[in-house]
C-alpha cells in the first residue's frame, strides 16, 4: 500500500501550538485509533468534545491521564440532531470522524448495521458539520479496505473502490458520501485509509497482534485463523494519529486538499506468517505459530519502524496483563 501523495518527512510536535485551545470534536474516541488520537490533541491543549455511544472501560481514553481532560456527549452517530447540537452548542472547529463498525466478520453475519453505522453515520456526521457556522475542516476515517482486492496490487490513491463484501462496501459508499459534501457543498474535508493498525490499547484479542502477544506471553502457540499466506500493510497507531493532525493541520490552511484521499501505511506489506514470526522474534519466543483452524502533499511517515511498534505494543500489554518483561529485542 502506497502512503500516498509524498507522506514524507515531518512529524507533528508537542510544540506545535495549532490545537490550543481549539475547539475539537472525535467520533469514535474509545477506539484504538480514536483514543490514541484524543491522548495526542490532550498533549497539545485542544478542547476536545468526544461523542461516546459504549464505554469501553479498557480504552485508551478511560485512562486515568485523560480523566478531566475531555468532555464527553453520550449518542450515537445516527442521531442528527444530537450531533447538531453537540458542534453548534461548541462551537467546534474541527472535527475527527473516526466512529465506525469497524469488525470484518460482524459486517459478514450484520450488514444492515453496519450500513446504518458507517454509511448513515457518516452523512449524519457532514450534515451535521454543513450546517454548523464554526466547522473549518473535517477528516473522515475510510479503510484500505475501501479498495476491495487489488490482485496483489500496491494500493494507490487513483485507484477505484472496489469493496465487495459488507465492510468494504460500507467504507467504499461511505467515501463517497463524503466526497460529494466536498464538491457539492464546500465542505473541506479530507479522508484517510489505514493500513491495519496496531499498538497499545487493542483489546480485540481476536485480531493479529494482540492475539499473538497475549498468547505468547502465556506461553500458547499463536493460533493463525487462516493459511498464513494473506498479505497486509501495518501501521503503529501513534503514527497514524500523528498523521491525522498533521492532515488537518494542512486541510486548515489548503483548501486544494479538500476531497482528496490519503493512504497511511508503513509501506512494508507482510503476510499473516511473517506477521506472526516477526512478533514471536521480537519477543524471544520460540513458539511456534499454530494454524490448526486453517493452514508529498503532506509530508508525513511513520516515526516508527514495524519493529520499533512492536516492541512498543508488547511493553504495553505487558503491563496492561501485569507479566514480566520478556526482554523484547
Amino acid at each position: 500500500m502506497a502512503a500516498g501523495r509524498a507522506l514524507a518527512d515531518v512529524v507533528v510536535t508537542a510544540a506545535d501550538d495549532f490545537w490550543t485551545d481549539r475547539p475539537v470534536f472525535v467520533t469514535g474516541g474509545t477506539g484504538l485509533l480514536g483514543g490514541w488520537l484524543v491522548r495526542r490533541l490532550v498533549e497539545r491543549d485542544a478542547d476536545v468534545v468526544c461523542l461516546v455511544r459504549d464505554w469501553s472501560p479498557g480504552s485508551v481514553l478511560a485512562g486515568p491521564e485523560l480523566a478531566g481532560s475531555v468532555r464527553l456527549v453520550r449518542g450515537d452517530v445516527r442521531d442528527l440532531r444530537l450531533l447538531e447540537r453537540a458542534l453548534a452548542g461548541r462551537e467546534i472547529d474541527t472535527v475527527f470522524h473516526l466512529a465506525a463498525q469497524t469488525q470484518v466478520p460482524v459486517a459478514g453475519r450484520g450488514p444492515l448495521p453496519t450500513f446504518e453505522t458507517n454509511v448513515a453515520g457518516t452523512w449524519n456526521v457532514l450534515e451535521a458539520c454543513r450546517r454548523a457556522p464554526t466547522v473549518s475542516q473535517v477528516v473522515v476515517a475510510s479503510s484500505d479496505k475501501a479498495y476491495g482486492d487489488a490482485g496483489g496490487r500496491p494500493y494507490e490513491e487513483g485507484m477505484p473502490l472496489a469493496g465487495r463484501h459488507p465492510y468494504e462496501a460500507s467504507k467504499a459508499a461511505a467515501e463517497l458520501v463524503a466526497r460529494s459534501f466536498a464538491y457539492a457543498f464546500g465542505l473541506r474535508l479530507a479522508i484517510t485509509r489505514c493500513a491495519n493498525l496496531f499498538g497499545g490499547g487493542d483489546l480485540n484479542w481476536s485480531r493479529l497482534v494482540p492475539g499473538t502477544i497475549r498468547s505468547a506471553l502465556r506461553g500458547r502457540r499463536p493460533v493463525v485463523r487462516s493459511d498464513g499466506s494473506p498479505v497486509r500493510d501495518y501501521l503503529y497507531v501513534e503514527d497514524a494519529a500523528d498523521a491525522y493532525l498533521l492532515l488537518a493541520r494542512r486541510l486548515a490552511g489548503d483548501a486544494g486538499l479538500a476531497g482528496e484521499a490519503f493512504n497511511l501505511s508503513c509501506e512494508r506489506p507482510l503476510s499473516t506468517l511473517q506477521m506472526v514470526r516477526l512478533l514471536l522474534d521480537l519477543m524471544g519466543s520460540r513458539l511456534e505459530p499454530s494454524a490448526a483452524r486453517a493452514r508529498a502533499a503532506l509530508g508525513w511517515r511513520p516515526a516508527h519502524s514495524l519493529e520499533d511498534g512492536l516492541r512498543k505494543t508488547v511493553a504495553w500489554y505487558e503491563a496492561a496483563l501485569g507479566v514480566a518483561p520478556v526482554g523484547i529485542r
